[in-house]
């Protein structure tokens, strides 16, 4: 779908509560490029309250703003399992997509939403928000410039002491709206960022979930999965509701077989060497913090300013939901699980 679109570009903000507030803020700070032109919300309360904030029109019926909102894209900031009968709902209205993780729950509606997206044409952004991190951005530009040659293992960790108890929990304890526990809520971070290093397509997976802490949920509150690569790339992911990390857990690290580099979110360091082992460069740099989901905004807008692929798209949010989806079914079965989602022609 190739449409000009005004400047500056009108999003209907699909879900008020929880995530939306970091979204919001990132709207306000690119009010020059993208802004927001309405916002619906199925608790008319939550609605009303958004729509008088933000100054726009509001709804509790999203397809209702679909039809009858000024707006050009809209922002997904649902339930999981909502997800995937919006981004059908916007995509078939013409309208561009930015959704939170993940996009969807199963491979069946992994289908709807490719076909979708593919079918009207339009561009689906993931709001894979820990990609803006600068030493991400750094880790990527030095693994994408051969600096360590192949990638041989990539480790990431994203995990944190969460007080959810029952009272405040909602719709994340049960596995039918939240998909499944810890893995496919918070661990989606660390996932996406583990393909996005590794540099290759999931093949296959394997995990260990466990209930440490938090017993009332029905899925897991911590995991630990094994992912492979088409490239060859490993990967290995803890993340975790329960505990935090021991003092100097990495929060991404890369080995090559030129060199490896570490960070903990804010500081990167590399160290590199010759074909023989010597070694040849060695590197850190600290980065000042960003509001990640303030340039998750920035580059959506941009993305559909001027035509460009974002940094994710439904392709890679998809291959990242097969990544998940086996590592359950691995540990379900004691196996190491094809990913069954994923496209092999995708390029990551």
């Amino acid at each position: 779908m190739t449409t000009t679109l005004p400047s500056p570009i009108r999003v209907g903000l699909i879900g008020g509560g929880g995530i939306a507030t970091f979204h919001i803020t990132g709207y306000r700070e690119h009010a020059d490029t993208i802004t927001i032109g309405a916002v619906a919300d199925a608790v008319p309360a939550t609605a009303e309250a958004r729509g008088g904030e933000l100054g726009v029109p509001s709804f509790t019926d999203y397809r209702e703003m679909l039809e009858r909102a000024d707006i050009d894209a809209v922002d997904i900031c649902l339930p999981h399992h909502l997800h995937c009968d919006a981004i059908v709902a916007a995509a078939r209205a013409g309208k561009h997509v930015l959704c939170e993780k993940p996009l969807c729950l199963t491979p069946e509606e992994a289908a709807d939403v490719e076909t979708a997206v593919r079918e009207a044409g339009v561009t689906l952004m993931c709001a894979h928000n820990q990609l803006f991190m600068p030493a991400v951005a750094k880790a990527k530009e030095l693994i994408d410039g051969g600096a360590l040659g192949t990638v041989y293992e990539v480790r990431t960790t994203d995990s944190f002491r969460n007080e959810f108890d029952p009272s405040n929990m909602g719709w994340r304890a049960h596995a039918s709206t939240s998909g499944g526990g810890e893995l496919i809520d918070t661990g989606y971070h660390p996932s996406y960022l583990l393909m996005h290093l590794a540099g290759g397509v999931p093949v296959s997976a394997t995990a260990m979930l466990s209930t440490h802490r938090l017993g009332f949920m029905e899925g897991e509150d911590s995991a630990q999965c094994l992912f492979r690569f088409d490239n060859g790339a490993v990967g290995q992911l803890v993340t975790s509701w329960a505990y935090e990390p021991a003092a100097g857990t990495e929060r991404f690290s890369v080995v090559g077989e030129l060199g490896a580099l570490t960070s903990d979110g804010t500081t990167l360091r590399w160290d590199l060497h010759d074909a023989d082992g010597r070694p040849t460069t060695s590197e850190t740099v600290t980065f000042d913090e960003v509001d990640t989901f303030s340039a998750e905004i920035a580059a959506f807008g941009a993305c559909l300013r001027d035509g460009t692929r974002p940094i994710h798209t439904e392709r890679e949010g998809l291959a990242v939901l097969g990544m998940i989806l086996a590592a359950y079914e691995g540990a379900r079965t004691g196996t190491i699980a094809p990913v069954r989602t994923a496209d092999r022609a995708v390029s990551v």
